[in-house]
């Protein structure tokens, strides 16, 4: 929408510009003309009649002045001089523009040894006739452009018809049904050239998403039975009365793996299709029961690390969607704090309407926090360790799924601060 608009403005802004410039040219030419003419031929005539009016004194000495309705002659000896008007007596010989307090004049002038020769012209009618010629081509220039606007608007309008149609069914399309052909509905024109490209990549891409959706739900599918029996196989072995404690410890490794597995095998299902609740009939889980759990499971990864792993419940929270999403969201943030934390204490704490996990490792360089969500990124902390870098995107992507807002700050006295916030329209963050 926005650059659609821009399009149009630019169009409107092209037909204005060109018509004022054209209507401004026009004008500007017409005065130059005129004004060019008219001094042209005043100037010119006034000589004309100076050199005559000489030539003809000097055959008869009795010739009187010439006398004219708008032009005024004057012939004296220079020693008489003062019987010129003040503004043309001290002219030197040739055509002056010359203003008085009542009329603008056309000075030719004379000067010979034994007498001057002044012929004036009134030019105040020209003047006045110039000043409403401009405001004429004023109000010209102004109507002209007003025109230009006009045929901008209405030629812009026509010329982005086709596309603001076909900006309007894109716009207008159901993003969970397969895409409406677009070329029916318009010509075979430049537009329908776009429209029929549309068409194709709607159509590759449907099919690209499709064989994705497609993929991944079969994969999800078929893992969900081997971890089936991974799970089952590893409870009736618990089972068993006999069981030594090393090996119920193995055990119950085999059956959290199994566990998380099946978690982010239905988080991953999720995130393919798009959709907060898959199966239906979702309810609201204690995000401290869940935690508890995850706790448990990365306790076994601290080994002899003189590391703490604590769990605080300040406030019960319970968040509606599916336990296994909540379990793969703590469970990348649990288990990436435990790793790259070496030694101090990694807190869980479930507080009003959010979780965080704070921990006394090395943090992340400031440089590298706005790329934490990056898939395939591994910050500098992160060197010597096995991971491929997707943990946090698909954390990402889940929050922005449910509308969970995550945060991620280096703490004033070391380590790294995460702080999922559940409802964060209430707007109810803890710094730490």
């Amino acid at each position: 929408m926005k650059f659609r608009r821009r399009l149009r403005s630019r169009l409107i802004l092209s037909f204005l510009v060109f018509g004022t410039f054209l209507s401004v040219l026009f004008a500007g030419a017409a005065l130059f003309l005129q004004n060019w003419l008219e001094d042209a031929l005043i100037a010119n005539t006034l000589a004309d009649e100076v050199d005559q009016y000489i030539t003809d004194l000097r055959r008869d000495p009795t010739l009187v002045e010439p006398f004219y309705t708008r032009i005024q002659g004057y012939v004296t000896r220079p020693e008489r001089a003062d019987i010129v008007p003040a503004p043309f007596r001290d002219l030197p010989s040739g055509v002056h523009d010359v203003r008085t307090e009542e009329a603008y004049y056309k000075a030719a002038v004379r000067k010979e040894d034994d007498f001057w020769v002044f012929l004036t012209y009134d030019v105040s009618e020209n003047r006045e006739l110039l000043r409403r010629l401009i405001w004429a081509l004023v109000t010209v220039v102004v109507f002209f452009s007003l025109l230009s606007l006009a045929l901008g608007v209405w030629s812009s309008g026509r010329v982005l018809a086709p596309l603001t149609q076909l900006a309007a069914r894109l716009e207008s399309m159901d993003e969970n049904a397969p895409p409406e052909p677009l070329k029916p509905y318009f010509p075979d024109d430049e537009v329908g050239q776009l429209a029929a490209a549309l068409d194709d990549y709607a159509d590759r891409l449907h099919d690209l998403v499709e064989r994705d959706q497609a993929f991944n739900a079969d994969v999800s599918h078929e893992l969900r039975t081997p971890l089936a029996v991974i799970s089952g196989a590893t409870e009736l072995m618990l089972a068993q009365p006999d069981l030594s404690d090393r090996n119920r410890e193995r055990l119950l490794r085999i059956a959290r793996a199994a566990r998380q597995s099946s978690d982010i095998t239905t988080a991953l299902l999720h995130l393919v299709r798009a959709n907060r609740d898959p199966g239906g009939g979702l309810h609201a889980e204690d995000v401290g029961r869940l935690a508890e759990q995850v706790v448990e499971n990365y306790r076994p990864l601290i080994g002899d690390r003189p590391l703490d792993l604590v769990l605080v419940i300040k406030e019960p929270v319970s968040v509606i969607a599916p336990e296994a999403v909540i379990a793969v969201t703590l469970g990348n943030l649990v288990g990436n704090a435990v790793r790259y934390t070496a030694e101090g204490e990694v807190r869980v704490e479930v507080d009003r309407g959010q979780i965080r996990i704070l921990d006394t490792g090395p943090g992340i360089a400031d440089q590298d926090l706005p790329h934490v969500f990056d898939r395939h990124f591994r910050g500098r902390q992160a060197a010597g360790t096995k991971g491929s870098g997707l943990g946090l995107s698909i954390v990402k992507r889940l929050c922005e799924l449910y509308g969970w807002d995550i945060q991620f700050r280096n703490r004033d006295g070391g380590g790294l601060a995460v702080s999922v916030h559940f409802f964060p329209d209430r707007g109810s963050f803890k710094k730490s």
